[in-house]
């Protein structure tokens, strides 16, 4: 045992290795991506420590290869989520009991793993699974990861030392204790780094949790769980469960132990989470903390005075609506643009949009894959048509689809004459961005038809050079996104530098990346010591004149 006051180390954001031509990193991540698509793995569960096998198997295959099975996972039923409760609660005393420092360390461990030896899997697995190129695994699954990692064990050491006051021969405490319960992360295939922390962020904080990927992230989750093995994590700490999507939750969202959910995932889903607790409230031992990141239909808004930055401008739009395949919660899929500089911008953004290069991840020469799947593909592929077939919308760039090898649909610019249009208004989650230009004299009119056309609000970016315009947006636009970009595209939020999270559909703006989200897991318990107690039972003012 220590007696110290424990300080952890001071963190700082994990460098974004380049992978360029001739690196140390490029050869070796080339290296684990053709040994690891050589092989099939068995995914098993975890529950309590111990691997478990159904023999009910899905299957984990590349996007960008969709013939390509990399892995077989076994899928459980209510029973198998039965046992993963059964193993958290298990598991919770000696957990919860474990000193914040002795917890520390193992996360700081498993950032240095990750930092090294683990670094080349995990965006391997991320871009054989996921479809994400080596850039956009490596600030992901490696970065994201790490700094979550490094961030939350410093935000936690913050918190935990935030203590009241305390008067004349008394001592105040704070007693920072685990959720009642266990802890629920439902997570999403769209980033490695998330699908981690969802059950890592309550965890630190002495819960125990049952943790549901996305089957679609089935295969870079599983190195996750062999990281945390690695690291030293307790079994029964963290249970992870496949199956039905709707027998799990609804099986965890039934038990009268729920503690907490974690979710990040689609806005009709959290929407029927939050429906079902509600529900169920009179049989819950406590009220669940329900924290959701979910959709969003994010925005760039242009002013007049963006005209000098229109190259800028332009990156901002192709980078923030293509990067993932649009496959982000943050991505750009509306921009509104002032007449003065649609010719000009749309040139340029048709141009470099054209440009892209689509394929296999394993080339590093494509900037975009696949998308994750086939209904996804179809889902996105509706929406190219209803731009083909709508009289108010023209197709720009890109809008063709093809499924042959891969899911692939290739980055779409639409311009949209009608503000509230379909494409303009509803989250289409794939590389399509629709574009509405907007008079100059109406800036003002459009920043409100923009705060209220969706019913998300969580990112979106103002570009201009007049100050008195941004301010006028921010003002504006102050509901309208949880994380708002000024010249800048409204993608890639950084842990520590700028907190992610939404209101409105788009959740209950927690804010992963700070303190903020730490708050939610814990309950926290005052304690008075009085030193000299009183004596008597009557007050000075009963006293006779």
């Amino acid at each position: 045992m220590i007696h110290a006051t424990v300080r952890v180390p001071t963190p700082a954001n994990e460098p974004i290795l380049s992978y360029a031509p001739g690196s140390p990193e490029r050869a070796e991540l080339k290296k684990t991506l053709d040994r690891m698509a050589s092989e099939r793995i068995d995914i098993p569960m975890i529950i309590g420590g111990q691997e478990v096998r159904t023999g009910k198997l899905g299957e984990a295959r590349m996007p960008h290869d969709h013939a390509h099975v990399l892995a077989t996972f076994h899928n459980g039923e209510a029973s198998h989520v039965q046992a993963a409760i059964d193993a958290a609660l298990a598991a919770k005393a000696a957990w919860a009991a474990l000193s914040f420092a002795e917890r520390a360390a193992i996360y700081l461990r498993a950032a240095d793993l990750l930092a090294t030896r683990y670094r080349p899997i995990l965006n391997a697995a991320t871009m054989l699974g996921q479809s994400k190129t080596a850039f956009q695994a490596e600030i992901d699954a490696a970065c994201e990861l790490i700094d979550f990692l490094r961030f939350n064990v410093s935000f936690a050491q913050q918190l935990i030392a935030e203590q009241p006051i305390s008067g004349p021969l008394m001592w105040n405490q704070l007693d920072y204790r685990p959720l009642d319960g266990f802890v629920y992360a439902a997570t999403p295939f769209n980033f490695t780094s998330i699908a981690a922390n969802l059950p890592l962020a309550p965890a630190l904080m002495g819960n125990t949790v049952v943790f549901k990927p996305s089957p679609a992230a089935a295969f870079s989750n599983w190195y996750v769980m062999e990281l945390l093995r690695e690291a030293g994590f307790p079994a029964g700490v963290i249970n992870m469960v496949q199956g039905d999507p709707a027998m799990v939750t609804d099986t965890v969202l039934a038990h009268p132990d729920l503690g907490g959910v974690h979710f990040t995932g689609s806005t009709t889903v959290f929407q029927s989470m939050w429906r079902t607790v509600g529900e169920n409230m009179r049989r819950y031992k406590q009220y669940p903390r329900l924290v959701g990141e979910t959709g969003g239909k994010d925005f760039i808004f242009a002013h007049a005075s963006a005209r000098e930055d229109l190259e800028a401008l332009a990156v901002a739009i192709v980078r923030g609506a293509f990067e993932f395949q649009g496959q982000k919660c943050s991505a750009a899929s509306r921009a509104f643009i002032p007449s003065s500089l649609w010719p000009e911008l749309r040139d340029r953004v048709v141009a470099l949009t054209e440009e892209l290069t689509m394929g296999d991840v394993r080339d590093f020469r494509n900037f975009m894959g696949a998308v994750i799947h086939e209904h996804s593909f179809e889902k996105i592929s509706a929406y190219l048509e209803l731009a083909k077939s709508s009289p108010d919308t023209k197709i720009l760039a890109g809008g063709k689809a093809d499924r042959s090898k891969g899911w692939f649909v290739r980055p779409t610019v639409i311009q949209s004459e009608n503000p509230a249009s379909r494409l303009m208004c509803e989250e289409i989650f794939g590389p399509v961005i629709t574009m509405h230009v907007y008079p100059d004299d109406r800036f003002v009119e459009t920043l409100r038809l923009c705060d209220s056309s969706t019913p998300y609000a969580l990112t979106g970016a103002i570009f201009g050079r007049d100050r008195a315009a941004v301010a006028t947006a921010s003002r504006e636009l102050r509901n309208a996104a949880g994380n708002f970009y000024v010249n800048d595209k409204p993608t890639g939020a950084v842990v520590g530098q700028q907190p992610f999270g939404g209101s409105r559909a788009s959740g209950t703006n927690d804010k992963a990346g700070s303190f903020l989200n730490l708050v939610r897991w814990t309950s926290p318990r005052t304690i008075k010591e009085n030193f000299a107690p009183p004596t008597t039972v009557g007050y000075p003012h009963q006293g006779a004149e």
